[in-house]
């Protein structure tokens, strides 16, 4: 049975209105997917992502081709995680031992597992650099910055090499639609510029961390280039 998801009605959450975007519900499921021993617990992780795509919704329709993407992918992992195998799903350390060990990833060409769990979550790995980098650059540009600019560059710099030409063109053109970096933070909710910059300063560590280690496990076992 499939399990369905809202991305904008988190269990547990606590939002007043589900479908706001807040940096800081955002900010607490990175730092509680990481454990101790470095491991990163996947209902953390997709509850962050949740998250994210809601932060992209709220845009408009300039991130909206990656955000429908997102929420599929969220829905295939969490499809995992509730099955009859779901324990192997509990951290993607042990969803990609299970997936490797069993042969159920493709490795070089789409065949019987184009939905595994190790290829779906490299394709949310893969944006999370972009976000990752576009909120940085947000962080420590100045006022009179082009947030269509900044987000551009942290495209090509990430997701564009992923993409075909007409994709690459048409998120090229979206960006233009970005508002101002005033415009931006207000969307985030977390009150004057200078608190959502000291948010996103304490919140981009975290996804950075998350991002790497998922990055090297994946490097590891031969899994950055799935097709």
């Amino acid at each position: 049975m499939k399990c369905s998801i809202r991305v904008g009605r988190c269990g547990g959450s606590k939002m007043a209105n589900p479908d706001r975007f807040s940096l800081t519900e955002v900010l607490g499921s990175f730092k509680e997917c990481l454990t101790d021993k470095g491991e990163i617990l996947q209902e953390h992780y997709l509850e962050g992502w949740k998250g994210l795509v809601k932060f992209m919704n709220s845009l408009g329709s300039a991130f909206s081709f990656i955000s429908h993407d997102a929420v599929t992918k969220i829905q295939i992992l969490e499809d995992y995680r509730h099955g009859a195998n779901g324990q192997k799903y509990l951290t993607i350390q042990s969803m990609v031992k299970y997936e490797v060990d069993n042969k159920l990833v493709d490795l070089t060409k789409q065949g019987d597992h184009w939905d595994s769990g190790c290829r779906t979550l490299l394709r949310l790995h893969r944006a999370l650099r972009w976000l990752q980098l576009f909120l940085e650059k947000l962080r420590v540009a100045s006022d009179d910055s082009k947030t269509s600019v900044l987000c551009t560059e942290a495209y090509q710099d990430s997701l564009a090499k992923y993409h075909p030409w007409i994709v690459r063109k048409a998120a090229t053109v979206a960006f233009y639609m970005l508002p101002s970096r005033a415009n931006f933070f207000e969307v985030m909710n977390m009150g004057p510029t200078e608190k959502v910059v000291s948010i996103l300063g304490e919140a981009l560590p975290v996804v950075a961390k998350t991002y790497d280690i998922t990055e090297d496990l994946y490097s590891q076992h031969g899994l950055l280039d799935l097709p």
